[in-house]
């Protein structure tokens, strides 16, 4: 299935990432969700807000990955932001937490992730910029 969209294959791939990502924490949710159906969900520990706040939040990131994908502009700038906060959880995982096992991944993705999202043509798409435009855009002549 072939996808319209004018946004580079770079963006489109970052977007395909993010996606995944918010349905990594979808997956959360509905693993919490079921966790609390069990009986773990106590009073001071509610897990079914826990579960809630998941899902939102990774509908959210879906809805941004789905966005870069289509080549929506504006999808860019929460795309950034998401994988700055997920590089600071895994640096958290890897380090503090004394999980690398699960941080280092993380942190290459985020990491990839961002490099997709300011390779040149992915700045001058998300810019406006049309590099079909004519050689002489540099100087202003057209």
């Amino acid at each position: 299935m072939r996808i319209a969209s004018d946004a580079p294959v770079t963006v489109r791939g970052a977007g395909a990432l993010v996606g995944l990502q918010g349905l990594a924490g979808l997956g959360f949710a509905v693993a919490l969700l079921v966790r609390a159906l069990g009986g773990a969900s106590t009073e001071g520990n509610n897990i079914y807000g826990e579960a809630a706040y998941f899902g939102v939040i990774g509908a959210a990131v879906v809805a941004v990955g789905m966005a870069l994908v289509l080549g929506k502009h504006w999808a860019r700038s929460p795309a950034v932001v998401v994988e700055l906060l997920l590089l600071g959880v895994a640096w958290y995982a890897a380090g503090p937490s004394g999980r690398p096992e699960f941080g280092v991944p993380i942190g290459l993705v985020c990491a990839l992730v961002l490099y997709l999202l300011f390779t040149n043509r992915s700045r001058e798409w998300s810019f406006g910029e049309d590099s079909d435009e004519g050689s002489g855009s540099e100087t202003g002549t057209r």
